[in-house]
């Protein structure tokens, strides 16, 4: 996946959750939209480096910015830190076969509501084996440790309780947790900051729901920034 024709910005505030005020490289101040509910406190930080997407129909849209923040650019490399992409990645990985437990099956309907639950993915593989997938952004990395969530999440441990129910039923369940720190080596729930979220997880794990941290590097060359698939990377509670 690439994201072409990006401008460079510099961070320098955050009035509320959707909101990023950023300079331009000849100083001029301006706001973009972030699409992103984690805190980043650990990533947004004054004059760090970001990459925005400039909306050229935004007055259409009833928008009040007319950028799109991409990435930050942290502990040398550029960190995603817009979700709104996510699906459209993972459902690139699963048609590439780059996540190799996933490779038998392909995307058969996305935003499946079942239950009280709407979650990411329904799969499917050749003969009919059918898959329930949920989809999790993780950006925060502390000594190589890529952690989620960084703000506590009531609906991400309501979407794990549906999948351990459909693992229950007799389908196969699935967690992918999209890494987005290059520097990450392994990955572990984040219970100081969600416990009843590390908990679920651990259940889920358990109980035979699959678990994929699957990390992504970046590459940025002449205002175009790569999304690199890699590997997976352990799990440790």
């Amino acid at each position: 996946m690439y994201f072409n024709g990006l401008i460079k910005g510099f961070f320098k505030s955050r009035p509320n959750r959707f909101v990023v005020e950023f300079s331009d490289e000849k100083g001029l101040v301006d706001i973009a939209h972030l699409h992103d509910p984690g805190r980043l406190t650990e990533l947004l930080i004054e004059d760090k480096e970001l990459l925005l997407e400039y909306v050229p129909n935004y007055k259409e849209t009833n928008r009040k910015t007319k950028y799109n923040v991409i990435a930050v650019f942290y502990n040398n490399s550029w960190v995603i830190i817009n979700s709104s992409f996510h699906n459209d990645l993972v459902e690139e990985l699963i048609n590439n076969k780059c996540i190799k437990p996933l490779k038998e099956f392909y995307v058969k309907k996305r935003e499946y509501t079942h239950g009280n639950s709407r979650l990411d993915f329904l799969l499917s593989s050749s003969n009919d084996e059918l898959m329930f997938m949920e989809v999790k952004g993780c950006t925060l990395v502390k000594n190589s440790v890529a952690m989620f969530p960084d703000a506590p999440t009531i609906r991400g441990s309501k979407h794990v309780q549906e999948l351990i129910k459909i693992k229950k039923d007799g389908f196969l369940s699935c967690v992918l947790i999209l890494v987005l720190q290059n520097n990450a080596k392994s990955f572990t729930p984040n219970k100081e900051t969600d416990p009843v979220f590390y908990e679920t997880l651990k259940e889920a794990y358990n109980k035979d729901v699959i678990i994929l941290p699957f990390k992504i590097k970046t590459e940025y060359i002449g205002n175009c920034l790569k999304l690199i698939p890699t590997e997976l990377i352990p799990l440790k509670f």
